[in-house]
């Protein structure tokens, strides 16, 4: 289902910016050109409606398709946490910790049995020999 969208989709944005560079712009430099006279179906003003509503057309159908394909890529979404749940296969430990710290909040749980240090009784000044 979400793949014959997504076709349908890519055919839409196709169709759109040809629509869009068929269009005549305010220098003329990328419209086509034309100056046929009299009132008929093609004429300058003629084309720019035609084309001016099938930009509007194209442009909503290509954002009802936008909006059924994120609904369709949520479906599949679970939700998870971040805080716990399964963590990745290996454990990583944290740069600088020793090599059987590894895994699930195995830093943490050091630092918290780690004794504190010693306040600094006050500033180090440099002894001269």
């Amino acid at each position: 289902m979400q793949h014959v969208i997504i076709v349908i989709h890519l055919m839409l944005v196709l169709s759109l910016i040809g629509v869009v560079l068929l269009q005549r712009s305010e220098g003329g430099g990328l419209g086509v050109g034309g100056s046929g006279g009299g009132g008929s179906f093609m004429s300058s003003r003629g084309t720019a409606n035609v084309l001016t509503r099938a930009t509007a057309i194209l442009a909503g159908l290509f954002f009802a398709t936008s909006l059924i394909l994120s609904i369709l890529a949520g479906f599949n979404r679970k939700p998870t946490s971040i805080l716990g749940g399964s963590g990745p296969s290996a454990p990583i430990s944290a740069p600088g910790a020793p090599a059987g710290s590894g895994g699930e909040g195995g830093l943490l749980k050091q630092l918290q049995g780690a004794p504190e240090p010693a306040a600094p009784s006050g500033p180090v000044v440099p002894q001269s020999k």
